[in-house]
């Protein structure tokens, strides 16, 4: 059996890509698009009519409008391959502005719902900051699930848990690079891979916080950077996994045990922790890796959704 395959046997897979035409050779669970990666699918010539397609369908509409019609099409095609949810990212530079999050995602789900969508087959992406994780809070009161993106802290996990997300997608690979850079000449791979990689020891506690306090939000790892990383996770309750990593993982044999598991966690020693607005910002602002990552990666999201706006402008 291959590695795939032993990998669904413990842990839901998901493919983080917008490349839709990609995905039934892996048949993946559920799949995750962000803006970069509709980007990276609308400039190849494969997708490019259906953006100007669904531009000229809703031509004169505002550009947030369109822009969400093109994010919605991306994924009701990836609804037509995979059996479970998408993941729809809101934009980026709403990140710090709670009211603007919860409009946006109300009107994506919106346009799922009219093109006959279901709302549980949608997860609404928003960025793990203070603010976009009390949009999620009000969202989950209405039956919007969410899925927390751009993780890289614990306090932002217990916050997330605490808001009653429905998912959130902790940064492997962000983390792995932060800590690698920091380290220079002096990293070590081979010492610092496996369970003693910083992204998959950043997993592995959160994971144990929440099985360990009953947490109903499903752990997603995200951002892979090699399939160590991700057999490192095996047993998390979901991976979403690039298609360049699917296909390593479905051409490898090696054994592919659990390595998280939740009865080990409700065993273990704990400490309850929770945040108010002032300690989870202070305890953001404490991790320099998280800081950093979270304000790069919401610059990088939003870099490419101007771009992806340029290139609507022009279909």
């Amino acid at each position: 059996m291959n590695q795939l395959d032993q990998l669904k046997a413990y842990t839901t897979v998901v493919a983080d890509t917008g490349n839709f035409k990609q995905l039934a050779q892996y048949a993946p669970r559920d799949a995750t698009t962000n803006p970069s990666l509709i980007l990276k699918a609308v400039q190849q010539p494969d997708y490019a009519p259906l953006l100007q397609e669904t531009v000229a369908a809703h031509r004169g509409s505002p550009l947030p409008d369109l822009v969400d019609e093109v994010l919605v099409r991306f994924g009701r095609e990836i609804l037509e391959i995979v059996p479970g949810r998408v993941s729809t990212e809101v934009d980026a530079r709403l990140s710090f502005d709670t009211a603007a999050t919860i409009a946006r995602a109300h009107h994506l789900i919106a346009l799922y719902e009219a093109a006959g969508v279901a709302r549980e087959r949608v997860l609404i992406k928003v960025a793990s900051t203070w603010e976009g994780i009390q949009a999620a809070k009000a969202l989950e009161h209405e039956g919007i699930h969410c899925n927390l993106t751009l993780l890289f802290s614990f306090c932002q996990a217990v916050a997330c848990g605490e808001a009653g997300v429905t998912l959130i997608s902790p940064f492997v690979g962000r983390i792995y690079d932060w800590y690698k850079k920091q380290a220079g000449a002096a990293w070590n791979e081979a010492a610092m891979a496996g369970a003693n990689d910083p992204g998959v020891r950043s997993v592995a506690q959160i994971f144990n916080h929440y099985k360990h306090f009953g947490v109903e939000t499903e752990v997603m790892g995200a951002s892979f950077r090699n399939i160590g990383q991700i057999v490192a996770l095996a047993g998390c309750d979901l991976l979403t996994i690039s298609p360049d990593l699917l296909a390593q993982l479905q051409a490898g044999e090696a054994p592919l045990a659990p390595a998280l598991d939740a009865a080990d966690a409700r065993a273990m020693s704990l400490h309850a922790v929770s945040y108010n607005e002032a300690s989870f910002r202070f305890a953001l602002n404490e991790d320099a890796m998280a800081t950093e990552k979270l304000a790069e990666g919401i610059r990088l999201f939003a870099a490419d959704a101007a771009k992806l706006d340029k290139l609507i402008m022009e279909a």
